[in-house]
């Protein structure tokens, strides 16, 4: 290994501290191939000539690209209070609340949090938020299993690609029967569920919108579900339910999804919020933490951690979960957007993407040999099959200044010429237009 010269001598002293006669012997235990190649590094910069450095490097990113990719994360407009509030020294220095006597504003927006989420899914009763929105239906699987104490689940393809490997990864060594049930047209098979859905089945999943887009209404197959004594599991997407029957209407008892919609920023992809809620009779198979309201001696109302059955709360083997953390600050953006929006606020949000989209299809209809699939109903993502390959076409709308959508072929196969594209309320109708001119100039070029 090479040095640089004047620290040669250093490093002779400190293996001399640390009773080793080289470097080589110091990383003896490591294999070879995971070793460093050198030490010989360049000279320290200042900390002017080091941030002047990074500026010129992040000047090399092209941030100019108007996106139109979803696929399960979404470029939502955030309001700048979203920042305001969450940036307020008081939350973002803060942890877990353990002490109620010393967190009663943290553990009262935690609340507030699990409310909202409960108003916005139909449901009874939501946790104090999870990792992502995969790790929360990793969990909500899990919790059917322990519900139901049964081992299969039904696992609808419409599914986001990334959740199921997700599902696959954290089960690999758990004795959990999985069956994947295709989409037809764009929609989930009742035939084909409900060939494989008895009274062996703990679960049936399901996405709305799925990942193609498509918006469907699970109630049939949610009846099926529980008359054979199967839990239903819906992942839905937050801004959806703006003006979408809630999965609380069509009957599900487990609803989880991707908070990151509601007041999150992208960031190259993370943090996250994994949101998750359930009816109130399967609380207590709940994983992660739930606060809740009490009152003291003289009637005042307080907040508490009512229920925290995770490993580090002494519960060991028999906690519901090992996967969660405090993720509260992402939960009170979320918090803080919805509030913001109010009932009506999600409403016209969610039918501006709508309309968005809708606008967006009539336009891509006219492009010759573009077809917008159209046997489902959708709310602001779609799917078009393009006369060629949709990665190669993507990677020309790059050059052109559009993030155009996400190629299919990348998760299903036979779906090369399919991409998937998603309109939110930041897209304007003059981007909209000159993604249509772009996209066509590419396919006809």
């Amino acid at each position: 290994m090479n040095f640089i010269p004047h620290t040669q001598k250093q490093i002779k002293e400190m293996l001399e501290a640390i009773g080793r006669k080289s470097i080589e012997e110091l990383f003896s235990d490591i294999k070879p191939g995971l070793r460093p190649k050198s030490f010989d590094l360049p000279e320290g910069k200042s900390e002017y000539e080091v941030l002047e450095h990074l500026k010129k490097l992040a000047s090399k990113n092209n941030t100019s690209v108007v996106n139109f990719v979803g696929a399960g994360f979404y470029d939502h407009y955030i309001p700048a209070v979203v920042d305001d509030i969450a940036s307020r020294p008081e939350f973002y220095t803060a942890y877990t609340p353990y002490q109620p006597e010393c967190s009663q504003g943290w553990l009262q927006a935690i609340y507030e949090y699990q409310t909202a989420i409960c108003e916005l899914t139909g449901m009874e009763v939501a946790n104090a938020s999870m990792y992502d929105g995969g790790t929360a239906l990793f969990e909500a699987a899990m919790m059917a299993t322990r519900i139901t104490g049964r081992n299969k689940i039904i696992l609808d393809s419409g599914v986001n690609m990334i959740y199921r490997t997700m599902m696959y990864t954290y089960t690999s060594n758990l004795s959990i029967e999985f069956i994947e049930t295709p989409v037809v047209h764009g929609q989930s098979s009742r035939d084909e569920i409900f060939k494989v859905l008895d009274d062996k089945t703990a679960a049936v999943i399901t996405q709305n919108p799925n990942f193609f887009g498509a918006v469907d209404d699970y109630t049939d197959i949610i009846d099926k579900a529980h008359s054979l004594g199967a839990l239903a599991i819906m992942n839905v997407y937050p801004v959806s339910l703006g003006i979408l029957k809630t999965p609380g209407e069509m009957g599900a008892d487990i609803v989880t999804g991707e908070g990151q919609s509601l007041g999150l920023p992208l960031s190259f992809g993370g943090p996250y919020l994994g949101f998750f809620a359930a009816l109130k009779k399967y609380v207590r198979k709940m994983p992660g933490r739930i606060a809740g309201v009490a009152e003291d001696k003289d009637g005042k109302r307080g907040f508490v951690l009512t229920l925290q059955t995770r490993e580090q709360h002494i519960r060991r083997e028999k906690a519901t979960s090992n996967i969660c953390s405090n993720e509260s600050l992402c939960a009170l953006r979320a918090l803080v957007y919805t509030c913001l929006l109010g009932k009506k606020g999600m409403a016209d949000l969610a039918g501006l993407n709508y309309d968005k989209a809708e606008y967006a299809k009539s336009l891509l209809d006219k492009i010759e040999g573009v077809e917008v699939k159209r046997s489902s109903p959708t709310f602001n993502e779609f799917t078009v099959c393009l006369p060629k390959n949709a990665d190669e076409v993507v990677g020309k709308m790059l050059e052109k200044g559009f993030a155009c959508g996400f190629p299919l072929g990348r998760f299903y196969r036979g779906m090369d010429n399919y991409l998937l594209i998603s309109i939110t309320e930041k897209r304007t109708r003059v981007e909209i237009e000159e993604l249509v001119k772009a996209l066509e100039e590419v396919l006809c070029g």
